[in-house]
C-alpha cells in the first residue's frame, strides 16, 4: 500500500495547531489584585516597627544614671495601663 500527498495531511495537522494556540489567547483581560486596607495597615506596622532599633540606647542610660542616683521611681499604675494594653493587643491579633 502507497501512502501519497503526506504534504496535505500534515498541512492539516499544522494549521489545526495554529489554530489552537491562538484560541488559548483568552479574553485579553489581566489579572488584578486588591490589597485590603486591614493588609496596608499591618504592612505600615510592620515598617514602622523594623525601623525601630532592637535596644533604645538613650532610655538604657537614662534608667541606668536613675536607679544609679536612687531616683528611679516605679509607676505601678503605669505599668499595670501597658500590661492591660498588650492583653487588648493580643486579643485583636
Amino acid at each position: 500500500m502507497k501512502i501519497n500527498k503526506t504534504n496535505n495531511i500534515l498541512g492539516i495537522f499544522f494549521n489545526r495547531e495554529a489554530n489552537k494556540v491562538g484560541k488559548n489567547k483568552g479574553s485579553g483581560k489581566k489579572d488584578r489584585l486588591e490589597v485590603s486596607k486591614q493588609a496596608k495597615d499591618f504592612q505600615i506596622a510592620l515598617d514602622k516597627f523594623k525601623a525601630l532599633p532592637d535596644i533604645r540606647e538613650e532610655k538604657v542610660e537614662r534608667l541606668k544614671k536613675e536607679v544609679q542616683a536612687g531616683t528611679y521611681n516605679i509607676e505601678g499604675r503605669r505599668i499595670a495601663e501597658k500590661i492591660l494594653e498588650g492583653i487588648e493587643l493580643d486579643k485583636r491579633i
